[in-house]
């Protein structure tokens, strides 16, 4: 299955799109002003947008912006101000017209915290991303946003389940660990700390190294933010060559009417948990800012499973003008926890809570800079640059396979026995340290084809890396010592240390077709250079000696991609897209750590496709839709299968075809059962992928027609909320089938011995979440895992121990928030 046939359609797709661009006159430059219509005064940050959902702009301090260009004859316009009821007109363009003036009707009264919600959602699309946003183009593709401030749920703890309900296909890492690490995937992408998506904070990247190793081990406060946005298939393009596409983290903004505002937040919770997030923010004169700090601590479900942690942020904005602004933002985490170990099957049924490894500890360090620069060239032309760096580490020790403490080491000549008899061995110590910068450049440009708008977007990225990691002994102590002990224990097996100076440029760009008012195309591309390099040695126990192993891998990538989108109103879309796409080897796929496996000599880079056909849009004011079937071919996918010759052995598996249906449907009970009653809100969502896979190709043997790791067929979050007054309460129920682990498929059996291999048993949590808001206090309280089911969704294949990652039972958490 080659699909040489995609280059052959993306071209013919573009050639017919300006082809059929129809004429229609076009007239420059027209004012719109927003004013009360009480007072005639102007209304600022008023949302200006057309019915197709695409936004002009949002009017300035005099209530104003200026539009470049429209059609002439009919326009209808939806103007939204939160103060305001929502207006909605027809106006007839024409050359005469050079300013038209919107008057907006105060809503009269103070809204609660239900009703503005309700008020703010009278809008369709504002939960999607628009089909463009300052220097980013999104037109045709598969977009969900999470408004994070409206969730009810465990924001204090990062709780995924929680906040990502109404994402749909979502497979999630659930470790119980206060939400220090977010790991989600989707589609049969393993979700291990989140390294099949490209990982951003306010638009630059936060993973250790986005190609040698995208693992995420920095996950800002849920609290900070006021927006997740992950964009599916075809944002390859824009945003790297991955399969997973984007997860974006936006930050909330600092207030421009305020010059200091205080939150202070203070969380206590099951099994130990106090966390506090306080930030501060505002605008003066110019120049904006806003930080907060996060502190956590826990003591965890199981034993040896506490945690503690602090983060901090700083944005500093600096306007110039309207046209101009620059701001620096910095970014520092830095957490130790102690981690508890995998279980076998027999003892997690036995008991859940137990834990075989109390000398296990991870620390992360991790320090994020960012320059960002926004000029508008022109009304038409807006430039971005972004600049950005990390320094950072982490730091692993403990056991990583499973030792027999009942016996000596048979590396060590003497062995230390504690007061019960078991021998103390020395501790796996792995270090990493990531350095690396980026540098990000963005053009984008409305422009006419044959009197009708166009949009352009191109841009280029430099990626540097000069990572490291150290494999070798560390103490026999039971505490955080993570230094290492080579000389004492020189015949210590798994030492290695390694450089990966890694190096990444790429050259993208996008073009929204707009054929007519109803249906554009968007096809783009991406050309990539890269340099995958591993330089170090290796203990090679079977000789004694230290072994080089240097490799290196030069590349240059070119992707297509097409998108195309029919909305004929406000209320209705069909999308579909297809993208190629690609994904490097990693340092992790070319050197292991474990001593569980070994990797194969000629691994290489998996290459594939994504594609999506969906619609979404809006019956009335009772429901709000998205559905959509994909499809994903992987070529040449990365992952562990079991040989008599090497055991367990990480190599390219085989090409694999992921298919399924996802869909979200939000259906607002209010306006049916409580249409009268402006202060209560009731909505059900309904969030379910179903998806299936399979291995049609493989030269190893027994994969052919296995499923694709990591893909329940069923993956389901409903719930309900309802609101009355500033009182809300929302139910989440969750349920994903079995899923498979290995490639072999392997079934679960409550006796495996071996605790590594094994399907993961279907599960379902039930959650209760409550929040009230009296004038500048907030208090929320919940309960997680309602029904305290037993359940798990990991199995460690090496680090932190071999086996079963328990997941928290019943729990609590309490939250008062006071704001001034």
């Amino acid at each position: 299955m080659k699909f040489k046939f995609i280059p052959f359609i993306y071209f013919i797709c573009v050639a017919l799109s300006i082809q059929h661009l129809s004429a229609q006159k076009i007239l420059n430059k027209i004012r719109v002003s927003v004013k009360d219509i009480e007072t005639n005064q102007p209304i600022a940050l008023a949302q200006v947008l057309l019915s197709s959902g695409k936004e002009l702009g949002v009017t300035d301090a005099e209530g104003s912006i200026e539009i470049e260009s429209m059609h002439e004859g009919k326009t209808y316009f939806v103007i939204f101000s939160y103060e305001y009821a929502i207006l909605e007109t027809q106006v007839e363009i024409s050359s005469n017209n050079k300013e038209i003036i919107f008057k907006m009707t105060p809503l009269g009264e103070v809204l609660s915290e239900v009703e503005l919600d309700n008020h703010k959602k009278e809008i369709f699309n504002l939960k999607r991303l628009k089909p463009v946003e300052g220097t980013a183009i999104y037109a045709g593709k598969k977009t969900e946003v999470v408004l994070v401030e409206q969730v009810i749920g465990g924001l204090a703890t990062n709780n995924a389940r929680q906040v990502m309900s109404q994402v749909v296909g979502m497979n999630i890492f659930d470790a119980g660990d206060g939400g220090l690490q977010l790991s989600v995937g989707g589609r049969g992408l393993d979700p291990n700390r989140t390294a099949n998506f490209n990982t951003r904070q306010n638009g630059y990247d936060i993973s250790a190294d986005v190609l040698g190793y995208p693992e995420s081990y920095y996950t800002p406060a849920n609290e900070a933010l006021s927006e997740i946005q992950v964009i599916r298939g075809a944002a390859s393009l824009q945003y790297g060559t991955q399969f997973g596409g984007l997860i974006n983290f936006k930050l909330k903004e600092p207030q421009i009417n305020k010059e200091i505002e205080l939150v202070s937040r203070n969380t206590v919770g099951s099994f130990g948990l106090y966390t506090n997030f306080t930030s501060v923010n505002g605008s003066i004169g110019k120049f904006s800012y806003y930080a907060y700090y996060n502190f956590k601590r826990g003591d965890g479900y199981r034993e040896n499973s506490n945690f503690d942690s602090h983060n901090a942020f700083a944005h500093l904005e600096y306007r110039f003008n309207k046209k101009t602004k620059i701001s620096f933002e910095s970014t520092y985490l830095e957490y130790l926890a102690k981690q508890s170990g995998g279980l076998s099957d027999v003892q997690f049924l036995e008991d859940p809570r137990q834990s075989n490894r109390t000398r296990n500890w991870f620390a992360v360090n991790w320090n994020l800079l960012a320059l960002k620069l926004e000029h508008k060239l022109t009304s038409k032309t807006e430039l971005s640059l972004n600049v950005f760096g990390l320094n950072a580490s982490r730091k692993a020790i403990g056991f990583i396979a499973n030792y027999n403490f009942s016996e000596p080491n048979p590396f060590l000549d003497v062995d230390e026995q504690d007061n019960e008899g078991n021998f103390i061995h020395e501790r796996d110590l792995l270090v990493g340290q990531f350095r690396n910068w980026g540098a990000e450049a963005r053009l984008l440009t409305h422009y006419d084809i044959n009197d009708r708008e166009s949009v352009f977007l191109i841009g280029t990225k430099i990626y540097n890396a000069n990572n490291t990691s150290q494999q070798g002994p560390g103490s026999k102590g039971t505490d955080a010592d993570f230094n290492f002990y080579s000389d004492r224990y020189p015949e210590y097996p798994n030492q290695s240390s390694f450089n990966y100076p890694n190096f990444n440029t790429a050259v993208f760009g996008e073009n929204i077709f707009n054929i007519s008012d109803s249906f554009s195309i968007t096809p783009g591309f991406r050309f990539e250079y890269i340099k995958t390099t591993s330089e170090g040695e290796y203990l090679d126990n079977t000789i004694s000696e230290f072994v080089p192993d240097n490799r290196s891998f030069n590349r240059n990538i070119f992707l297509l991609g097409i998108g195309a989108s029919y909305k004929p109103d406000n209320y209705f879309e069909l999308y579909g897209n297809v993208s190629q796409n690609y994904r490097s080897v990693t340092f992790s796929d070319i050197r292991t750590t474990s001593p569980s496996f070994v990797v194969s000599e000629d691994i290489t880079d998996e290459k594939g496709y994504t594609s999506d056909v969906g619609v979404r849009g809006k019956v009335g004011k009772n429901l709000s839709y998205d559905a959509s079937v994909f499809g994903l071919l992987y070529l040449g996918k990365i992952g562990t299968n079991f040989t008599d010759r090497v055991g367990w052995e990480r190599s390219n598996i085989g090409d694999a075809f992921i298919y399924g249906v996802e869909s979200l449907f939000d259906f607002n009970l209010k306006n049916i059962f409580w249409e009268n009653y402006k202060q209560i809100k009731n909505n059900v969502f309904i969030n379910t992928a179903f998806t299936n896979s399979q291995y049609y190709k493989s030269e190893l043997n027994g994969v052919e027609g296995k499923k694709v790791e990591f893909v329940p067929l069923v993956n389901l979050k409903t719930g309900t909320n309802f609101g009355y007054k500033n009182f809300m309460v929302g139910v989440q129920y969750t349920y994903l089938s079995e899923q498979y682990t290995d490639v072999t498929n392997a079934p679960y059996n409550p006796n495996n011995a071996t605790s590594v291999e094994g399907a993961i048993p279907a599960y379902d949590i039930l959650d209760l979440s409550f929040s009230y808001v009296y004038k500048k206090i907030r208090v929320e309280t919940g309960v997680t895992n309602l029904l305290n089911n037993s359940y798990f969704t990991r199995r460690a294949t090496g680090y932190p121990g071999p086996g079963i990652i328990t997941s928290d039972p019943r729990g609590y958490y309490f939250t008062f928030e006071f704001k001034l």
